[in-house]
């Protein structure tokens, strides 16, 4: 079984082949054997955890400790994880117990595979996690496996153990070093990197749509999107390329020589957060190439790892919240020149009837009002160590923070764009005509979802609908939009 990217929100039935299951039991009897012939100290399994890695555990002590690991540490609150990003997360760890490095049970491998195809969606906490890794989380995340805790049943707590027994399951019962692996590693700081990296690169795109949307209605000056303006820069080209296939050698407006910065200079915007993001995918490809747990069982050793400390993903989720900050600054202005007659040339605000009807620019408000909220996204998450568990742990990435906080910008960014492509499609609509043949399509499914405004009317509704339409549009082509 290979799990994919794609799989993260999968729904489909998850099966062990018999080959891995053989795999897997061969992997534990190596780890088991090898702690058995071990008299040194093994992390997590004969000692304790933290600052108590120096205690030595008796067999007594071993054999409720894995137990405790988890139980001890549940320490968060609500608010929980949606339950897209509670499968996801599980999935991640389904995907790094198949590895090589890990040396779980397939028993466990299983009660995993059967808890992702049953529904199970543990409470996990978003916030208030602050560990060196994600063990607060991850504690959450698998008591639930013990029957401790609580789980989400239709957005509500249940008890684990109600939740297992409904399921005809059993609690688990960890063996030797389980519990220290299920708490090992940093896969929601995966999780957010995956799915902050998808959001983003649907915003570049849904970005271009609407930068090419405002050089069509304000008759922009097409000269200054040239690729060969780009130089040697791969991102800028590809942007620009794609402006052009969208507008074309479209009209200028008459008498206007340059348009307004922010459309000019919209595509080093979007080629800036091009960048970044492609690098952050970069970077969560590579993490699947390496060994999370700490200790990993790599060549029938112990090996101490530091997959807890995802920093690398943590400053690039934090650079890409940057970018798209700027990008969206970019689009509320635009925004705002979109309604402005003395560039667009159209009945003020884009009313049929200034004065009497306020129009669109209420648009502008919001996207104001979502700019002001995003902008507090950029100071870094990732930044800003802690000395915790009395100075055993005195360097945190806070890379889970990271990507809550490039989510909520980029939930913030779609807004914004939902309010610029409402504009600039009433814009075309007041303009007349249908638009440049690049953009034609583009149009349709924007007023597909909000239809032009004669009148005044309420717009948040439809605000949403258009947010949730560009989240689930796939742009691949933005010229063949449908």
């Amino acid at each position: 079984m290979i799990l994919s990217d794609s799989e993260f929100a999968d729904s489909e039935r998850l099966v062990l082949d018999k080959p891995l299951v053989e795999a897997l039991r061969r992997r534990r009897d190596e780890l088991l054997t090898a702690l058995a012939d071990r008299a040194e100290p093994v992390y997590g399994v004969n000692t304790g955890m933290g600052r108590l890695a120096g205690v030595a555990l008796d067999a007594r002590q071993q054999a409720e400790h894995q137990r405790n690991l988890l139980i001890g540490r549940a320490v968060g609150g609500p608010p929980w994880l949606p339950p897209e990003d509670v499968r996801a997360l599980l999935v991640v760890r389904l995907r790094d117990f198949l590895r090589p490095w890990s040396g779980v049970s397939a028993e466990l491998v299983q009660f995993l595979v059967d808890r992702l195809n049953d529904g199970f969606t543990p409470a996990v906490p978003r916030f208030g996690l602050g560990s060196s890794g994600e063990i607060i989380a991850l504690s959450h995340a698998f008591q639930t496996f013990l029957g401790i805790g609580t789980v989400l049943e239709d957005g509500v707590e249940v008890p684990a153990a109600a939740a297992l027994a409904r399921r005809g399951a059993t609690p688990y019962v960890l063996g030797p070093k389980e519990g220290a692996s299920l708490l090992q590693g940093s896969p929601l700081a995966v999780v957010h990197a995956q799915r902050g990296w998808t959001e983003t690169q649907q915003l570049i795109d849904l970005q271009t749509l609407t930068e090419a949307m405002a050089i069509d209605v304000l008759g922009a000056p097409r000269a200054v999107f040239a690729p060969i303006m780009a130089g040697g820069d791969e991102h800028l080209q590809t942007v620009l390329h794609e402006l052009n296939a969208l507008v074309g050698a479209g009209p200028v407006r008459p008498g206007v020589v340059q348009a307004p910065l922010s459309v000019r200079v919209a595509p080093r915007a979007l080629a800036h957060a091009s960048r970044v993001n492609a690098d952050l995918h970069e970077t969560r490809r590579r993490w699947a190439t390496m060994p999370g747990d700490s200790p990993s069982f790599v060549d029938g050793s112990f090996v101490p790892g530091t997959g807890y400390h995802a920093v690398d993903l943590g400053l690039r989720m934090d650079a890409v919240t940057a970018a798209l900050v700027h990008v969206g600054e970019v689009s509320v202005q635009r925004t705002h020149r979109l309604l402005d007659e003395r560039f667009s040339g159209l009945p003020a605000q884009l009313t049929r009837d200034p004065g009497p009807q306020a129009g669109l620019v209420p648009l502008h408000k919001r996207a104001a009002g979502e700019l002001q909220a995003l902008r507090r996204l950029a100071t870094p998450a990732t930044l800003g160590s802690i000395d915790t568990s009395a100075g055993q742990e005195d360097v945190q990435a806070f890379a889970a923070a990271a990507g809550e906080q490039l989510r909520a910008a980029a939930g913030r960014v779609f807004a914004i764009t939902a309010c610029e492509l409402i504009t600039a499609s009433q814009a075309r609509y007041l303009a007349g005509g249908e638009g440049v043949p690049g953009l034609r399509a583009g149009y349709r499914w924007v007023r597909s979802v909000v239809p032009p405004v004669a009148e005044d009317r309420p717009l948040g509704p439809e605000i949403e609908r258009l947010v949730s339409a560009c989240r689930a549009a796939c742009f691949n082509d933005l010229a063949t939009l449908t």
